[in-house]
């Protein structure tokens, strides 16, 4: 059985949902700060700290909760782009 608690391509080609979550260690953010980092974590799955899939009837749905480490990431990755 595959495990779903990890990126897997496979799987995640089959997303039809995605979900956010924030772990308490982030803090309190502004709804501005994570309607960005949401899309940003979102965009590259695979790079996520925590993320997880639950099956649905037709396919996929991701779970991702965003860690310190993503923020730090996705800045630096901002940074120099």
């Amino acid at each position: 059985m595959a495990d779903y608690t990890k990126y897997d391509s496979r799987v995640d080609s089959l997303v039809i949902e995605s979900r956010t979550n924030w772990d308490p260690s982030v803090g309190n953010l502004s709804e501005e700060d994570k309607l960005f980092l949401a899309k940003m974590v979102h965009l590259s799955p695979a790079k996520a700290a925590k993320v997880s899939y639950s099956r649905s009837h037709t396919g996929f749905t991701r779970e991702i909760t965003v860690t310190e480490q993503d923020i730090a990431r996705i800045y630096v990755e901002q940074m120099h782009s």
